[in-house]
């Protein structure tokens, strides 16, 4: 039995994709991977000394390629790690990661902030309110799925 998508989603996915190719693109523009844009990112959100997961827990991607991603920052000498609690380690930008987060992640930010203030606070708060209402029905309907895959 074949279920096509209603034309909501296919206008909802497409603008899902497309805002990704976006970042995509802005990711591309800066020569950077998409994953060490997003972990630059998130420092600048987060913070130096933040960890890890901070960064899985609000980029959504998995700990697999954080790790690689900074592994791969820090030998290119954005960043660097410190002992933190037990095993954890503590992430700090290098002066030349600030600088790269200056002169590449900060614009995006100011970008973004920039698209924000065009919408009014109705419009934004209505975004967030139905994106999060979208997404709280589709964790139900995922964990309902996973129930049923289970039973099998």
């Amino acid at each position: 039995m074949e279920t096509k998508q209603g034309e909501f989603l296919k206008q909802f996915n497409r603008l899902h994709k497309e805002t990704e190719d976006l970042y995509h693109e802005v990711a591309m523009k800066i020569r950077m991977s998409d994953s060490a844009w997003e972990i630059l990112y998130d420092i600048l959100e987060l913070g130096d000394g933040c960890l890890q997961r901070d960064i899985c827990q609000i980029s959504f991607i998995k700990k697999q390629t954080v790790g690689s991603a900074i592994r791969k920052l820090e030998k290119e000498g954005a960043l660097y790690l410190k002992p933190g609690k037990g095993r954890e380690m503590q992430i700090f930008l290098t002066k030349a990661g600030r600088r790269i987060v200056e002169e590449r992640i900060e614009p995006i930010v100011r970008m973004e902030n920039a698209v924000s203030e065009e919408m009014t606070q109705e419009e934004s708060r209505e975004l967030l309110r139905l994106t999060e209402k979208y997404v709280s029905y589709l964790r139900k309907k995922v964990k309902e799925f996973q129930i049923e895959i289970e039973k099998e």
